[in-house]
């Protein structure tokens, strides 16, 4: 490990600061790091402190300037200066995004011919984008007269959009805009109208309004009171209804509004009931529910448009522990069911109950690979003969399908370019089981050049998430190649937290389980380890957000094990962040995490386990920490206060960096060059530490 080179560190002031829980005194120096008037922030001490994290970074990281452009070339190398999506069809039209050369973001464009050389341009993000430092596009939907495109925009990071409207015919903007909403974006079943989320001011989306053009914004239709929930919406399939979801981590409440009758105000399909979803599709006069009313992993129903409440709510796959349904998507003739079955995805096709001439025969689609990611594309038309899916796995890059229901054939329509090259040939993926100290085994999946040696000699990035029932598929990256190329192995350890296996692999990693994921990760690298896959000390590892906060649980456990660690965005603060209920994401994290200001146990389960409050005097590996200053997310405080912290107490000299985007927020920099510049940033420090060829 390399240990701090010329630059001197920043070092935070202590101020005292302390509060009391449940007749516990916390003791928090660096509570002064969190602006008093944020969302502003413009307390100089608070910025002149990141200013100075920052400066530090770019002192100690201007050393590695020549190692940072090479990696950000061999990643550019591999992103296609022109790239199309391939089209898909609605009403009439076919649609497509492209990049131009040198671009940073998307074009947008349609055609009545997928084959003319005419495409009319949509939208350009790069106009939009000229001359901000951060640029998002939230939504973009065309009316249905397909005259008028609105969209979404956000330049800050701060994730609260601004509407635009603009008129194909003529180019022209509309005087219709608003702005302080989510991404979600509807239109109405004409061009008179579409609906919208506002956001609360702590950031919550809440209120559903409907946006009357020429007119502005109409009285709310829907307000979600609960601090706990998140409003969100989408269409059915088929268009005929508006579905208004409000839920947090683990229960939903739907409403659906006909758009062909709107008057008729919204109609509750499922009352919220604690721990149980809905999701929902619809076709003809039945809607389809995927729910875990009966059984954790899931069970198929559907109910009548006109009778919705419970007991009329008929099975069609019953909940089983053999497979996990993910999702239900309708169509005209047939529907489809996404599922896990023994951790990998799965497509089943399925007829309709009762149709009398049922357009298909129920069957799940053959993959041609062992362990794959694969999921549904853009499927915009209702009524099909062929489905559209993307695929990849650790070896085989993203690939566009159309899938023919009659033939039961993938046709192949795109594969992701790589303009550098890449043969598959030379690289091996495997699936490991690793045993944790409970016993229980945890999948990890490995990708490798065919010429390194499982021996015990090469270094090894290990990458984990672990929460909210979110699953890291094994699928293809072409950045990592230049980690791969230089002898690494690249290991995903598919932890509990995630749904990978199931939604019992997510509530074994949450509440009073929550320990489970970051002794999961721990014993996956000791694993690692034992089987001289790799060795201590060799392992660099990395994840963000909640994964950033496994980042900082498991160094805090077994520090010695891992030779470089890069910490995006960590959610660190565990503690201190889910007692401020004044924060956006707080209540809605309670079901996730437990309630430490209600509940003694929770606030001492939380507190055994937060990176920031078990920062201890030992030796701690190289890292990177980066923050973004516009983050709603994962606060910037969080990772500053986390760095002072451990600057103060850890008794090693090895490098630690705080890194702040300040036009950013939880994602980091937008445009795909930049993103890229970033990832060099990381694997140079990572190659640095671990002191491997450049």
């Amino acid at each position: 490990m390399a240990s701090i080179p010329g630059p001197t560190p920043p070092i935070a002031d202590r101020r005292d600061f302390q509060a009391e829980h449940h007749g516990i005194t916390i003791t928090d120096p660096y509570h002064w790091l969190r602006d008093p008037s944020y969302p502003s922030i413009d307390d100089a001490d608070v910025l002149a402190h990141i200013n100075a994290e920052n400066d530090y970074f770019n002192a100690v990281m201007a050393g590695e300037q020549q190692t940072i452009e090479e990696l950000f070339a061999e990643l550019k190398a591999r992103q296609p200066q022109d790239d199309a999506s391939v089209a898909y069809r609605k009403n009439g039209y076919w649609y497509r995004w492209r990049f131009e050369a040198g671009q940073q973001y998307r074009i947008w464009e349609r055609a009545q011919d997928p084959q003319s050389d005419e495409w009319e341009l949509l939208l350009n993000e790069n106009a939009l984008a000229d001359g901000l430092e951060y640029f998002s596009l939230g939504a973009l939907s065309v009316s249905p007269s397909g005259k008028l495109l609105a969209y979404l925009t956000d330049t800050t990071g701060g994730e609260r959009y601004t509407l635009a409207i603009k008129n194909l015919d003529t180019g022209a903007l509309l005087a219709d805009t608003t702005d302080n909403l989510s991404s979600s974006l509807e239109w109405s079943a004409t061009d008179d109208a579409l609906y919208v989320v506002q956001l609360a001011k702590e950031w919550r989306p809440f209120r559903l309004l409907e946006y009357r053009l020429g007119e502005g914004l109409s009285e709310p239709l829907y307000t979600e009171n609960d601090t706990g929930f998140f409003l969100g919406i989408d269409k059915t399939s088929s268009e005929r209804y508006l579905i208004v979801g409000s839920s947090d981590h683990v229960t939903s409440d739907v409403h659906v509004l006909d758009l062909a009758a709107p008057e008729k105000g919204l109609e509750r399909v499922a009352q919220r009931l604690t721990s149980r979803e809905v999701e929902l599709d619809h076709r003809g006069d039945k809607f389809y529910l995927r729910t875990n009313d009966s059984h954790a992993n899931f069970r198929l129903a559907s109910v009548a448009t006109d009778k919705l409440a419970g007991e009329n709510w008929a099975t069609i796959i019953e909940g089983s522990l053999d497979q996990y349904l993910t999702s239900i998507v309708c169509f005209e003739s047939f529907m489809v069911v996404s599922m896990r079955v023994d951790g990998l995805d799965q497509i089943r096709l399925m007829p309709y109950p009762g149709d009398s001439t049922p357009g298909i025969a129920d069957h799940m689609i053959a993959w041609p690979e062992d362990s794959y990611s694969a999921g549904l594309g853009s499927n915009a038309e209702f009524a099909t003969d062929t489905l559209r899916l993307n695929y990849e796995s650790m070896v085989t890059p993203a690939t566009v399908f159309d899938y023919g229901l009659e033939s039961r054939e993938l046709i192949e329509r795109k594969v992701q370019q790589i303009p550098s090259g890449y043969d598959a040939s030379a690289y091996r993926t495997i699936r490991l089981q690793a045993t944790a100290r409970d016993g229980v085994t945890v999948p990890v999946s490995l990708v490798y050049r065919a010429d390194t040696k499982l021996d015990g000699s090469a270094p090894l990035y290990l990458y984990g998430y672990g929460a909210y029932g979110i699953a890291i598929p094994p699928d293809f990256s072409s950045t990592r190649l230049s980690l791969l190329n230089r002898g690494f192995i690249y290991a995903i350890a598919h932890i509990r937290g995630g749904d990978d296996l199931g939604r019992h692999w997510y509530t074994d990693g949450k509440l009073d389980k929550r320990t489970n994921t970051f002794n999961d990760f721990v014993d996956v690298a000791r694993h690692l380890i034992k089987e001289r896959v790799t060795s201590k000390g060799k392992i660099a590892i990395a994840g963000g957000s909640a994964g950033g906060e496994l980042m900082g649980a498991v160094i805090n456990q077994a520090p010695e094990l891992f030779g470089a660690v890069a910490a995006h965005v960590p959610f660190v603060d565990v503690l201190n962040t889910i007692l401020d209920d004044s924060l956006p994401l707080t209540p809605l994290e309670w079901p996730e995490w437990g309630n430490p200001i209600e509940s003694k146990e929770a606030f001492e389960l939380i507190q055994s386990y937060s990176p920031y409050d078990q920062v201890s005097a030992q030796d701690y590996p190289p890292m990177l920490v980066t923050a973004g200053l516009n983050d709603p997310r994962v606060t910037y405080w969080e990772p500053a206060k986390w760095v002072a912290k451990l600057r103060h107490t850890k008794t090693d000299d090895n490098l630690l960096l705080l890194k702040t985007n300040m036009g950013a927020g939880h994602g980091g920099k937008s445009g795909r060059f930049e993103a890229l510049r970033e990832l060099a940033e990381e694997f140079a420090f990572i190659l640095m530490q671990l002191g491997e060829k450049r």
